[in-house]
C-alpha cells in the first residue's frame, strides 16, 4: 500500500510513502508482485490526486536483502506498464538513487524499457529477460494462466465464424499492433506481456535437447563429461544470467571466498583487471558446486562488464579432481556472452598434458572464440611478461612447484621480504 502526507516544508507539494516487501529467494514471485504493487500504488495515488510528476527512490533496501538489479528489473518495467495506460497524465517521472551501484544499473536497464533510437532497440529485442511482467507489469506466472485453444478448423468455416481484424489501434496509445517483424512486437506498447505459452516453450526445450543428444557424442567417450546440451540463445544466456546473480546476491558465500579458489588480483601490463584462479585449491570432494558457481558468477560480475584477463595457476592442480567439461560449459554459458566477448586472455601456468588436451575438447566441442585465448606460461618469470608479480597473491606452493619443474630455469622466493629473484645457474 501507499499513503499520501503534506510535504511541509520539503520542496515539494506531497509526500508519497510506502514500504518495501523483504526478500527471500524462496518467496521470489511474492517479492516481485510486491515491490511491482508499491511502485504502482504510488503512481496511482500520484494520478488521482492530479499531480503531474513525481521523483522515485529505490524502494529496494539492502536491509530486506532486496537484489539491486532484479529489483530495478520491476521498478522500471511497472513504471513503463503505467506511463502506457496514463502517459497523458504524468508529465515527468525521475528515477533517484543514492549509491553509485544503483546508477550504473538504472543507466544499463533503462534503454531496455525506453529505447531512443534504432540501436538502442536492437539491443533490447535480445538484452529483455525472458519474464517482462503482465500488463501491470508483475511477474506472470505460467501455471496460473488459462490457456483456450482456438477453435477448430471446420468451426472457422461457418457461419457464426469471424475474421481477426488486420490491425487494431491500441487504446490511448497511437499505436497499431504490428506483426511485421520480431522486432516490431518489442516496440509495441503491449510488448511486455507478449511471453510464448509455456508448454510450447517446454516443448521447444525438449526438442532441442533431443537434437543435441543424437549421434556420436564423442566427447562423453573421451571421458569429457556430457557435452551434448542444447544451446542457449542469447535472451536465454541472459536470464540464465540475471537468475543465479539475484540468487548468488541474496546469499552469504564466505565459505567458498575462504577456500581461495577464485579472487581478485590487480591489472595486468596493460590495465587490464586480473581475475586469479588456483587450481590446486579446487578440492571437489567438499566443495558444494552449486554454491561455488553462484560464488563465480557474482565475483565475475564486476569484471565482465569491461576487458579483463584471467591467471589460472594448474600448479600441483593434476593430484586433486578436476570438474568435467560438461560443467565448464554450464559455468560459461551462466557468466553470459558479456564474459566471452570482454575476456582478453587466460593465461595458464605450468599446464599439463592433460590440461592441453582438456583444452583443445574445451575449443573443440564448447567455444573456441573464448578458449583460443589460452596463453600457456611455463615459467613464473615468464607469466610476469604479461601480469606484474606486485599486481598477484601468489601462494608458497606455486613458487616450490615452479622450482620442481623448471630446475636452474626456475626462480626463488625469499620468505621474509617475498622478493622473487632468477635462480643462478650451475
Amino acid at each position: 500500500m501507499a499513503k499520501m502526507t503534506n510535504a511541509y516544508d520539503l520542496p515539494a507539494r506531497k509526500v508519497i510513502h510506502t514500504v518495501g516487501p523483504k526478500y527471500a529467494v524462496k518467496y521470489h514471485t511474492a517479492a516481485e508482485s510486491a515491490l511491482s504493487h508499491c511502485y504502482r500504488s504510488c503512481l496511482e495515488l500520484l494520478v488521482e490526486n492530479g499531480l503531474e510528476s513525481i521523483a522515485m527512490g529505490c524502494i529496494y533496501t539492502e536491509a530486506k536483502n532486496y537484489p539491486r538489479e532484479p529489483a530495478a528489473h520491476v521498478a522500471i518495467r511497472t513504471v513503463r506498464r503505467f506511463l502506457e495506460k496514463q502517459k497523458d497524465k504524468i508529465s515527468a517521472l525521475v528515477f533517484c538513487t543514492t549509491s553509485s551501484s544503483d546508477t550504473e544499473i538504472y543507466k544499463r536497464l533503462l534503454p531496455l524499457y525506453f529505447p531512443r533510437d534504432k540501436q538502442e532497440e536492437v539491443i533490447a529485442s535480445v538484452k529483455l529477460p525472458a519474464d517482462v511482467g503482465d500488463e501491470n507489469g508483475e511477474p506472470i506466472i505460467d501455471e496460473r494462466k488459462i490457456r483456450i485453444k482456438t477453435l477448430p478448423a471446420e468451426a472457422t468455416n461457418s457461419k457464426y465464424a469471424v475474421s481477426p481484424p488486420a490491425d487494431i489501434p491500441l487504446a490511448g496509445s497511437g499505436l497499431t499492433r504490428r506483426r511485421n517483424s520480431k522486432l516490431d512486437s518489442y516496440l509495441d506498447p503491449a510488448f511486455m506481456s507478449i511471453i510464448k505459452d509455456p508448454d510450447l516453450r517446454r516443448k521447444e526445450q525438449w526438442e532441442k535437447s533431443a537434437q543435441a543428444s543424437k549421434g556420436f557424442n564423442c566427447a562423453k567417450l573421451l571421458g569429457f563429461g556430457d557435452l551434448a546440451g542444447p544451446p542457449l540463445s542469447a535472451a536465454e544466456e541472459y536470464s540464465l544470467h540475471s537468475r543465479y546473480l539475484a540468487k548468488a546476491n541474496s546469499l552469504n558465500l564466505s565459505e567458498i571466498a575462504e577456500m581461495k579458489i577464485i579472487y581478485r588480483g590487480g591489472v595486468d601490463s596493460e590495465g587490464r583487471p586480473i581475475m586469479v584462479v588456483v587450481g590446486a585449491h579446487f578440492l571437489l570432494r567438499c566443495l558444494d558446486l552449486e554454491r561455488f558457481v553462484l560464488y563465480v558468477v557474482k565475483e565475475f560480475e564486476p569484471l565482465i562488464q569491461k576487458p579483463y584477463s584471467i591467471v589460472y595457476f594448474h600448479s600441483a592442480a593434476s593430484l586433486q579432481v578436476q570438474p568435467d567439461l560438461g560443467f565448464m560449459k554450464r559455468l560459461q554459458q551462466m557468466l553470459g556472452r558479456k564474459h566471452q566477448r570482454n575476456l582478453h586472455a587466460i593465461y595458464v601456468l605450468h599446464p599439463t598434458l592433460g590440461l592441453r588436451t582438456a583444452i583443445l575438447a574445451l575449443q573443440l566441442f564448447v567455444d573456441g572464440d573464448v578458449w583460443k585465448k589460452v596463453v600457456y606460461v611455463d615459467r613464473l618469470m615468464q607469466l610476469f611478461r604479461y601480469v606484474p608479480r606486485e599486481q598477484l597473491t601468489i601462494p608458497d606452493f606455486v613458487f616450490q612447484h615452479d622450482l620442481e619443474v623448471n630446475g636452474g630455469r626456475g626462480i626463488i622466493v625469499d620468505p621474509r621480504t617475498k622478493h622473487v629473484y632468477q635462480r643462478p645457474s650451475g
